[in-house]
C-alpha cells in the first residue's frame, strides 16, 4: 500500500491497511519520512514504513539561477545568504560580549567608564557590522524577491506548457512536474525488494509508482495487481503549488498511468462515475467511503475524554455551533465568523489543525471587530478515537465549504463524524452533501458565502434540534456510514484481484446490518 504523506493524520489509509490486515492480507503500507529518516511501526496487523525522499526534481532550473537582470544585487540561491545572516549575528553577538567586557573592567579598575584604544575600536567595529547588517539584509530581501517574481505562471510558462503537452501528450508530464521522479526513486526500490501480488496505491502520486513497478515485475515473469485508490478528481483540485505546471502535469501523469490499473476504488458515487467517464474505466470504480470506524466511536461512556464544552468554557444550555476539520479560506469558515452578531448567545468552536495559522488568526481579528471575539473557540484536534464524542457535545455540525469541484462529488469525514455523533447539520449547498442532507433530513443546507442563509438555517436548527436528531434513528443509516461496512468493500476488490490468493484466517467481525438505501454521491 503506497501513500505520498507522513500516514500520520490520514485517517483513510491507517484504517484501509488495519482492516487489510484484520482481513488476512499480509500488509506493508509505504509512507513518506518527514524527517529524512526511515521510520517503522505496526498498525493492527500492518507493518508501517516510512522511506525517506529527497526532492531535488521538486526544484525548477531557474530556482538555481541567479536574476541578473531584475535583482543584480540579490544574493545567489545558494545558501549563502543564510550563511551570511547567520555571521553577522554571531559578529555582533561577539560585539556585545566585548562591550559588557570592556565595562565591566572599567568598573572594576574605579575609571567607570570605558575608554581609550580598545572602546574606540569596539565602537568602529560595531558601527561596521550595523552598516554590514544593513547591506546583507538588503541582498536577502533582493534574494526574496527574485524568488517571487518567478512562479512559472506568466506568459512564457503557458506558452511553455502548451508546447510540451502538444509534443509528448500525456507523457509532458516529465517536464512539467518532474518533481514526480522523485516519488519513484524513493519509493521504486522499496517496491521492487518487497515483489508484492498486490499494489494499493493511493491517488494520483503513487499511481505512476505503482503503475512502474508492476511494468519491472511483468518483465522479469511476475505479476502486479495494481488497484488505484483515487481520493479527488484531479482536474477540479487548486493547485498545491502556484505555478500554471502543476495541475497539468500531474493531470497528466495521472492519464498515462491509469490504463495500468486493474481496478479503482474512491470515495463517493459521484466521484466514481466522473472517473468512469474521465478515463473511459470498462467498470465504476468501487465506492469506499471516508466513514469512521466503530472503534472510533463512543463505546465506553466512563474513558475519559476531552469536553469541547469544557475547553470553551460554557453550559450545557448555550447554543454551540462546531467546524471541525482543515482550516483555509475554500472551506469557508468565514460565514460562521460574520454571522455571529445576527446570532446572539451562539458561540462557535473552530477544532483546527493549525489553530495558529495566518488564517485562523485572522478570523479571530474578525470576530473582535465584530465585537464577538468571546465567542469564537479555537481549539486543537483530539485524537482520532475521541473524535465523536468530542464533538458531540456541541449543538450543530457545521460544513461550510465552498463551491469547489471536488467539493460537489463527495461526503467529507467530517460528515459522517458529525453524523454519528448525532449533530443536527448545517451544511452548504455543494451537490452531493446538500442532496443527502436534504434526502436524510439530519439538517438544513444554506447557499455558500450567504451570511443571511447561513443564519436562516442556523435558526431553523436550534428552533427544533430533536427534530433534525431523530433523522439518526433511521434503522441502517448509521451502520452503512462505518468503515466496517466499507471494510467489507475493500476486501471483495482485494479478492477479486488475487483470485489465486491463499486462504486467509477469517477474522471476527460484527453482523452484518442491512444499510439504509442513500446514495452517497449518485
Amino acid at each position: 500500500m503506497l501513500v505520498d504523506n507522513g500516514v500520520i493524520g490520514d485517517s483513510r489509509v491507517q484504517k484501509a491497511a488495519r482492516s487489510a490486515a484484520d482481513a488476512g492480507w499480509d500488509v506493508v503500507l509505504l509512507g513518506r519520512a518527514p524527517a529524512g529518516q526511515p521510520q517503522s511501526w505496526r498498525l493492527g496487523a500492518a507493518e508501517v514504513r516510512l522511506v525517506p525522499m529527497p526532492e531535488p526534481l521538486a526544484r525548477r532550473r531557474h530556482e538555481f539561477r541567479r536574476a541578473w537582470l531584475r535583482h543584480p544585487l540579490a544574493y545567489p540561491p545558494s545558501g549563502i545568504a543564510a550563511h551570511r545572516t547567520q555571521a553577522v549575528k554571531a559578529w555582533r553577538a561577539d560585539l556585545t560580549v566585548r562591550r559588557a567586557a570592556l565595562t565591566v573592567a572599567a568598573r572594576e579598575s574605579g575609571v567607570g567608564r570605558p575608554g581609550g584604544l580598545p572602546w574606540a575600536a569596539l565602537r568602529a567595529e560595531e558601527k561596521l557590522s550595523g552598516l554590514t547588517r544593513k547591506w546583507v539584509g538588503f541582498r536577502n530581501r533582493q534574494l526574496t524577491r527574485a524568488r517571487k517574481g518567478r512562479k512559472l505562471d506568466g506568459p512564457w510558462d503557458r506558452a511553455y506548457t502548451l508546447f510540451w503537452r502538444r509534443l509528448r501528450g500525456d507523457g509532458a508530464w516529465r517536464r512539467l512536474e518532474p518533481g514526480l521522479w522523485d516519488y519513484e526513486l524513493a519509493y521504486g526500490p522499496v517496491v521492487d525488494e518487497l515483489a508484492p501480488d498486490l499494489i494499493h496505491a493511493n491517488d494520483f502520486r503513487m499511481l505512476g509508482v505503482g503503475a512502474r513497478a508492476k511494468v519491472r515485475a511483468a518483465a522479469k515473469g511476475r505479476r502486479i495487481a495494481l488497484l488505484w485508490d483515487a481520493h479527488e478528481y484531479l482536474p477540479g483540485v487548486q493547485p498545491w503549488r502556484d505555478n500554471a505546471r502543476w495541475l497539468p502535469g500531474n493531470v497528466a501523469h495521472e492519464r498515462e498511468y491509469v490504463p495500468y490499473a486493474d481496478a479503482t476504488m474512491t470515495v463517493s458515487g459521484g466521484l466514481a462515475d466522473l472517473l468512469r467517464t474521465e478515463h473511459g474505466l470498462a467498470e465504476r470504480p468501487a465506492v469506499v467511503l471516508n466513514a469512521p470506524a466503530v472503534d472510533e466511536l463512543p463505546a465506553d461512556a466512563a474513558e475519559p475524554a476531552p469536553d469541547i464544552r469544557a475547553r470553551c468554557g460554557l453550559g450545557p444550555d448555550t447554543p454551540l455551533l462546531v467546524y471541525s476539520g482543515v482550516a483555509a479560506a475554500k472551506r469557508g469558515l468565514g460565514v460562521m465568523v460574520e454571522a455571529l452578531p445576527r446570532l446572539p448567545g451562539a458561540h462557535v468552536a473552530l477544532v483546527v489543525n493549525k489553530p495558529d495559522s495566518a488564517y485562523v488568526r485572522g478570523l479571530v481579528t474578525r470576530a473582535g471587530e465584530l465585537d464577538a471575539a468571546d465567542r469564537l473557540h479555537v481549539l486543537p484536534y483530539v485524537p482520532h478515537h475521541q473524535v465523536v464524542r468530542y464533538l458531540s457535545g456541541a449543538q450543530v455540525g457545521v460544513i461550510p465549504i465552498q463551491h469547489w469541484p471536488n467539493h460537489e462529488i463527495a461526503l467529507i469525514t467530517k460528515f459522517f463524524e458529525y453524523s454519528h455523533a448525532r449533530l443536527p447539520l448545517v451544511v452548504s449547498d455543494v451537490r452531493t452533501m446538500a442532496e443527502t442532507v436534504r434526502e436524510t433530513g439530519q439538517g438544513e443546507v444554506f447557499r455558500a458565502e450567504d451570511v443571511a442563509d447561513f443564519v436562516r438555517a442556523v435558526t431553523a436548527v436550534l428552533a427544533d434540534p430533536q427534530r433534525y436528531r431523530a433523522a439518526y434513528d433511521r434503522p441502517g443509516l448509521l451502520a452503512g456510514w462505518t468503515w466496517e461496512a466499507q471494510a467489507r468493500v475493500l476486501d471483495e476488490v482485494y479478492a477479486r484481484l488475487l483470485p489465486g490468493a491463499p486462504p486467509r484466517p477469517a477474522s471476527p467481525s460484527p453482523a452484518p446490518v442491512r444499510p439504509a438505501q442513500v446514495e452517497v454521491g449518485a
